[in-house]
């Protein structure tokens, strides 16, 4: 019998009491190495109730030994990383390195969570009126939730809890089903470090435990992170029941490459931002922008070059640049847009369907694929495929480019490759997306910024981690205040001014 994972409520292993259970597979084998239990709305909601109680007494804690407890937090993730990782690679199937740097980008919110003391002050004004002072404070929300994707299911939890529980929050965590161990082992972290009971939680499930949270009213916020359609739901269905959301969906991630970048620094880049990860990832490279013809035919000579050397294979084994899929159906769903893309007219230049892994015959592996001459009109080009397929687009000349990817519905992060820095500088003025690279092909903002985009890739009015984070966990409060020296005067009924 395989494995059997438990919920972690109110500083205990509970297993699932709903009898419902899924799959979690080992993407390199296809075997399936644990089941997980899907929480029903009464477990979801011992868990919130569980993290109601722990509220008052967790935000009356003084920021700094909440922020402190954050740093033994994060001195023992230092020390868990290679533990951490190698769950990573075993349930999602990344290579080693990919799954430690995205600890690392997780530590890095960590670290900057650790800072909130500082950032938490407000703002004082003396004698706004006669004997009056005003002055703001943030204060905590109380219950929040995030419901976090299977591409990164250390580092988007790491984007969310952190801040949350320093600026004196308590949270329940729903990881993704696919890959749900890492929340474990963060929540174990977290209790080793201090961290009061209940303050953290986790609930594992599908979609009847995110809808409980969506609709539990003592949840006061969500954040999640997934596809555009779920993060719409998300978004439409919280923001009802009256709570605070930040839902980041989808991506079609364009990278421009202009006749003058240097040649190898872009296919490199493409390389790891379209394969790195299988794809699967909501930054990731997914249409190249060719401006020219000569540019686009030695671009897509050039990846086509590269591509057919990428070696795939298990994520722990040594050497190997991109691992399996997540899962059978995903694998399926990926070759399935393969096969459109041909039906649709464009040009397939290399297959990874036909990829071969000597003795990981039922593994979800997919080599890396390539099409050219794919056109706005295409579905491949219209849809998020989450895998290793990379697309080309001939356009005749910059502004062509600038105008495919602001008409694009998606507007997550993209990318140009230039020498010329007033290109570059009109191309970070006109283009019409959240976040963008000049000669960074994945421009994921540091911890100390934030992350998100614009138009379908997010619902909600702020950003991820950062100071936008910082604001979304807290509520701003204005305090203003009268210490006469003298008796008061009778009632005064006119509106408030500063005479």
């Amino acid at each position: 019998m395989s494995r059997q994972l438990k919920h972690f409520i109110g500083g205990r292993w509970l297993a699932g009491t709903s009898r419902r259970f899924g799959d979690i597979f080992n993407p390199a084998t296809g075997e399936v190495s644990a089941q997980v239990p899907f929480a029903s709305a009464e477990e979801v909601g011992q868990a919130v109730a569980v993290a109601s109680q722990a509220f008052p007494a967790w935000a009356a804690e003084p920021v700094l030994r909440r922020s402190r407890l954050m740093m033994r937090f994060l001195q023992l993730l230092e020390r868990g990383t290679p533990r951490l990782a190698e769950i990573i690679t075993a349930e999602h199937g990344k290579t080693l390195a990919d799954a430690e740097g995205e600890v690392q980008r997780g530590m890095e919110v960590v670290e900057f969570a650790c800072g909130i003391p500082a950032l938490l002050k407000g703002e004082f004004s003396e004698n706004v009126s006669h004997a009056v002072d005003s002055y703001s404070l943030r204060q905590p929300l109380g219950v929040v939730a995030g419901i976090t994707p299977f591409n990164f299911p250390a580092m988007v939890p790491m984007w969310m809890f952190p801040i949350a529980l320093v600026c004196g929050n308590t949270f329940v965590l729903k990881p993704s089903e696919k890959d749900p161990s890492a929340a474990g082992l963060l929540a174990e972290l977290l209790k080793e470090a201090g961290i009061p009971d209940g303050v953290f939680n986790v609930v594992h499930g599908d979609r009847e435990a995110v809808e409980a949270l969506v609709a539990h009213p003592a949840v006061d916020a969500i954040s999640s992170v997934g596809s555009t359609a779920v993060a719409e739901q998300i978004y439409r269905g919280a923001s009802a029941c009256g709570k605070r959301v930040q839902a980041l969906g989808g991506a079609k991630n364009h990278m421009v490459v202009m006749p003058d970048a240097d040649p190898a620094q872009a296919v490199s880049a493409l390389m790891g931002a379209a394969f790195g990860s299988a794809g699967e990832r909501c930054m990731a490279v997914s249409v190249a922008v060719a401006v020219g013809e000569l540019t686009a035919d030695a671009l897509v000579q050039a990846l086509a070059e590269a591509m057919r050397k990428l070696k795939v294979g298990p994520g722990d084994q040594p050497g190997v640049e991109m691992g399996p899929l997540v899962t059978r159906q995903h694998y399926e769903r990926v070759c399935n847009y393969i096969e459109l893309g041909q039906s649709e007219g464009a040009k397939l230049v290399v297959d990874g369907r036909t990829i071969g892994v000597k003795g990981h015959r039922n593994g979800f592996f997919l080599g890396a694929t390539l099409f050219d001459r794919v056109t706005p009109e295409m579905q491949i080009y219209r849809d998020e495929i989450f895998g290793p397929v990379l697309s080309v687009v001939r356009v005749a000349d910059y502004r062509q480019a600038v105008e495919i990817i602001n008409r694009n519905e998606y507007a997550n992060g993209t990318a140009i490759f230039t020498c010329d820095g007033g290109v570059a500088r009109d191309f970070v003025s006109a283009i019409k997306v959240g976040m963008v690279g000049v000669n960074v092909p994945i421009p994921v903002p540091m911890a100390f910024y934030s992350f998100g985009g614009w138009k379908r890739s997010l619902f909600g009015d702020t950003h991820i981690y950062g100071p936008e984070g910082l604001r979304f966990y807290t509520r701003l409060k204005t305090v203003t205040e009268r210490w006469p020296a003298s008796q008061a005067k009778g009632p005064d009924f006119r509106f408030p001014s500063n005479g």
